[in-house]
């Protein structure tokens, strides 16, 4: 795995070996952030069920300000702060071994580095399978808190899913869906853009 573009281009990163996690493929990553590049520059970066890293990486690389690292599994967090070593970004990440589903996404210590104008959203398909076709599951109530003030920036925050391209998701009416879909192979990336806030939800988790 590699950073496609950027200030790191071409440099390798290392990726968790067997199902764990799911790395993106270069032609979908290079397609993703073709349609991101004016949104990078300067931006607080989210990436949760991060995996080793390669989204929040690739921003990185293309201008992004910072980015917090969202990774339950212990063997994708380990691979992800050697990540975040390799290319000298320990100042401006924080890897958070933490539940993807029930994070308070609210990282402590870290004024900077919030609120979050980007979030990438790419949890484990079959979890978005069971999640989002109904309202108030776990998922569904996560992209809520996510909303939230002081969580997401007030002023058009971007979510981006990667989802299972048979699944048309029921999100919180906070996250409005741009006209904007990708779709490589059985995968497809949807973008939506905050409309208002939520009530400053309670935090699941830490």
């Amino acid at each position: 795995m590699r950073i496609i573009a950027g200030k790191f281009r071409g440099r390798n990163i290392k990726a968790n070996p067997g199902k764990t996690t799911r790395p993106i493929m270069d032609r979908a990553k290079q397609m993703l952030f073709d349609r991101l590049e004016q949104e990078l520059d300067g931006a607080r970066v989210l990436d949760v069920f991060s995996g080793t890293g390669s989204l929040g990486l690739e921003a990185l690389s293309r201008g992004a300000h910072s980015c917090v690292f969202i990774e339950q599994d212990h063997k994708a967090h380990e691979l992800l702060r050697e990540n975040v070593a390799h290319l000298g970004v320990e100042d401006r990440t924080v890897c958070w071994r933490n539940n993807g589903v029930n994070s308070s996404y609210r990282p402590k210590g870290v004024p900077d580095l919030v609120p979050f104008d980007i979030v990438f959203y790419d949890p484990p398909y079959p979890l978005a399978m069971e999640h989002f076709k109904a309202e108030n599951t776990p998922l569904y109530k996560a992209l809520d808190r996510l909303a939230a003030d002081g969580v997401t920036a007030s002023e058009a925050a971007l979510l981006v899913l990667r989802l299972p391209v048979r699944l048309d998701p029921i999100v919180p009416p906070a996250w409005i869906r741009t006209e904007l879909e990708l779709k490589v192979a059985s995968m497809k990336i949807l973008f939506y853009e905050k409309h208002g806030e939520t009530e400053d939800a309670p935090a699941a988790g830490e």
